[in-house]
């Protein structure tokens, strides 16, 4: 593959359509600075999420897996100003990085980021009455995305929108034999979309920046 033709055609699109203004860069360096993992979705794969909350008309967003907060802002922006966003992060670290990173952008007030465990703090937004939400985006640990996923369809309603990120990992899906924990991880979550009457779903192939992965887009029936 050419990684590096990718690169430069995302280069190429951030710089006509990617709106990367100083907050989100202010995000991504306080992230460098902190020695969080570089594992933060693209300027690109940002702005889509925005755009497909945009089309939602979402106006209560999920997102499981915050790191330091750079994709929670590009979805935060596409909500009206009566809209929240709830995202969770287990590691203390990130949540910290996260939250100055939410009050620099002047979001804090619609961003609601609980710390903790996501299949312990997932069934508190349930007993909460939080759902349902609009649109969830799942990016965090991959060995319990199919877990994740069942969670998400418990927070949603008909039409929800469900995305879940790095389900490809540059064509290791394609090994059934992996023992890569995060490969089974995404493989189970693949599998759960053939013939699940709960959802109308596919999987896009991604290339670019982040190199070769692939997200699932799950519309809930």
């Amino acid at each position: 593959m050419n990684s590096s033709l990718f690169a430069q055609v995302d280069s190429y699109i951030a710089n006509l359509v990617g709106q990367h203004d100083e907050m989100l860069t202010a995000a991504v360096d306080a992230a460098e600075a902190a020695g969080l993992p570089p594992i933060a979705v693209s300027a690109n794969q940002g702005k889509f999420l925005q755009v497909l909350a945009l089309a939602c008309g979402a106006k209560r967003i999920l997102e499981i897996g915050t790191l330091g907060g750079y994709s929670t802002i590009w979805m935060a922006r596409a909500l009206p100003t009566d809209g929240k966003l709830v995202t969770l992060e287990f590691e203390p670290k990130h949540a910290e990085v996260a939250r100055a990173n939410f009050v620099r952008a002047g979001l804090d007030g619609q961003i609601d980021l609980r710390l903790g465990n996501a299949l312990d703090v997932l069934p508190q937004l349930e007993a909460e009455g939080a759902g349902p939400f609009d649109f969830i985006f799942i990016d965090a640990d991959k060995p319990p995305y199919a877990e994740y996923f069942g969670w998400a369809l418990r927070l949603a309603r008909p039409g929800t929108l469900i995305v879940a990120d790095n389900v490809i990992r540059g064509g290791r899906v394609l090994d059934a034999d992996s023992t890569d924990e995060n490969v089974r991880g995404v493989r189970r979550l693949n599998a759960l979309l053939a013939d699940n009457p709960a959802v109308t779903a596919t999987i896009l192939q991604t290339v670019g920046a982040k190199e070769h992965d692939g997200m699932v887009l799950a519309v809930v029936k």
